[in-house]
């Protein structure tokens, strides 16, 4: 599902990633630890097309990604990378059904389609009677949970998780931690996650450790 090769970059003279190698299977639950500065953040953000390495391939469900530019990479983005985050960003303003179904709106769904997704998902998540219900109104797992279903809501080949436990209680975080596998189970998901978590790291199918821009 993913293969990347060679994967370089710095910023200014400080070189962050130097040629890191990494390749992950499709419905493996991966996970990247490390301590602070290793270099994690920056190589996800580089693995979801959020940032461009100096250097290397990725190939992405088959696609070479850094050959993609300007609508193309929006598109893959938002229809086959899924993101979940340690601050959920969900926007205050809209409900969690609606927050759920912006996604599938950009990607150019009609909105019985998104509203009917975003319904089960949620649903599924636990969160059937929280549909009306604003960020303000929910916990910090339930905004973590409707912040996973947004990811999911076009079926991406990977989710990307960075810290996505490092702001919840621990009975919150145990709940979560289950929850990425129960995705990978039912929807067949590729999971790749950054975490200092090292409970999450053993539930993985494999866990990488980097140190000063490369796995160790």
């Amino acid at each position: 599902m993913i293969q990347a090769k060679g994967i370089e970059k710095s910023f200014g003279s400080l070189k962050v990633l130097k040629g890191v190698d990494f390749n992950v299977s499709e419905a493996e639950v991966v996970s990247i630890m490390g301590a602070s500065g290793a270099g994690k953040s920056t190589f996800l953000q580089i693995l979801g097309t959020l940032s461009t390495p100096d250097g290397g391939s990725l190939v992405i469900d088959g696609i070479d990604v850094l050959k993609l530019k300007g609508d193309s990479l929006a598109e893959f983005r938002n229809l086959r990378l899924g993101f979940v985050f340690q601050f959920h960003h969900l926007l205050p303003e809209f409900t969690a059904l609606e927050n759920v179904m912006i996604p599938a709106f950009i990607a150019g769904r009609s909105r019985k389609d998104a509203e009917a997704d975003a319904m089960a998902l949620l649903t599924d998540l636990g969160l059937g009677e929280r549909l009306t219900h604003k960020p303000s109104e929910l916990s910090g797992g339930e905004q973590q949970r409707v912040a996973i279903a947004r990811a999911l809501i076009n079926r991406p080949a990977v989710l990307f998780a960075d810290e996505p436990s490092g702001n919840l209680d621990s009975k919150t975080k145990e709940e979560l931690h289950n929850l990425f596998f129960r995705l990978r189970d039912k929807y067949g998901q590729t999971i790749v996650i950054v975490t200092h978590d090292p409970d999450l790291a053993k539930m993985c199918d494999r866990s990488l450790y980097m140190v000063d821009g490369v796995f160790v």
